[in-house]
């Protein structure tokens, strides 16, 4: 392997050592509670061995090591913030002991609460799914009737311009009466975060297509219904997918309100129930896993995009 590559891939390796030597053998602060088991430093070995493996099988796959060694220094750098905190708060208690607890409490609730933890995290993923698959399909529906019939973009898109803007969770009051159950309102506001985002950038998408597809399209004999499902639909996709990604932000910013109305679980609930008991360890907790399940939607659905539309591959990169 060329020499850069090992130098990238040494750069963490170093890193995570340097990590473990500060969290074995600088003395931990006595202001912070004492974790059950030192868990920072479990992970920081389950990340070594992680980075060992990667490390070794790039030397075999030349791709793999390539994808290594470019990430190896943004890799060193989240690293070196964690040892950072925890030398601001388990080492030192430079930061408030309340509100900034120790990595060790923090990934101890990973180890001591995981199957509470997935359990929230399944119900969350269960009302996510519910609602943003009907906001999808609602907004791609409002945004293509809007913008290929004039009547529907003439009575209907006034409404989609003063209603879409105010925030889904400015509609609980009135979505609690007309709801049957929590569930089914609170995949409602789920639902309403995607669809306007969709809606408005699936019409405005339509609306930018080169109005010389459609004559050629009209030219060949092609029929409306044709012309709308091989033409018009296929050259909005771009703008389609920018309406998705944005209401998939949408919907995890509401999911921590629509878990309020009364859910028994849910990370945003969790989340919530945990910051009202003032154990901020394991509110981080749920916020890590909040985020990371935002992440690997985000990266499954760039990942749909560059299958769908080959020709736009790496114009927007995630």
């Amino acid at each position: 392997m060329p020499h850069s590559y090992l130098k990238h891939a040494v750069l963490p390796l170093l890193v995570v050592l340097a990590t473990l030597g500060i969290a074995l053998w600088l003395p931990d602060s006595a202001e912070h509670p004492a974790a059950q088991h030192p868990y920072f430093v479990f992970t920081a070995l389950g990340v070594l061995a992680a980075m060992l493996a990667f490390s070794i099988a790039g030397m075999s796959f030349p791709p793999l090591g390539e994808a290594f060694a470019r990430k190896a220094p943004f890799y060193a750098g989240v690293l070196s913030l964690f040892c950072l905190y925890n030398i601001l708060t388990a080492k030192t208690a430079l930061l408030p002991v309340l509100y900034f607890p120790s990595p060790d409490n923090i990934f101890g609730v990973f180890f001591e609460d995981m199957p509470f933890l997935l359990k929230c995290l399944a119900y969350s993923l269960r009302l996510l799914v519910l609602g943003w698959i009907g906001g999808i399909i609602a907004g791609f529906l409002t945004g293509v009737a809007v913008g290929f019939n004039r009547h529907v973009r003439y009575w209907v898109l006034p409404w989609v311009r003063i209603l879409g803007p105010i925030p889904a969770t400015a509609w609980i009051p009135i979505v609690l009466v007309c709801f049957p159950s929590v569930v089914s309102a609170s995949a409602f506001l789920i639902g309403l975060a995607v669809w306007f985002p969709t809606t408005v950038l699936t019409a405005s998408g339509i609306a930018n297509i080169e109005k010389a597809y459609f004559e050629a399209a009209a030219t060949l004999g092609a029929s409306k219904s044709y012309t709308i499902r091989k033409v018009g639909i296929p050259a909005a996709m771009p703008h389609m997918f920018l309406g998705l990604f944005n209401g998939t932000c949408a919907s995890f910013l509401t999911l921590v309100t629509a878990e309020m109305l009364g859910a028994k679980y849910g990370i945003g609930w969790y989340i919530n129930w945990q910051k009202e008991m003032m154990a901020y360890p394991n509110v981080y907790a749920g916020l890590m896993v909040m985020s990371l399940s935002c992440f690997a939607l985000l990266t499954l659905l760039f990942r749909v995009r560059n299958k769908v539309l080959v020709w736009q591959k790496g114009v927007i990169q995630w």
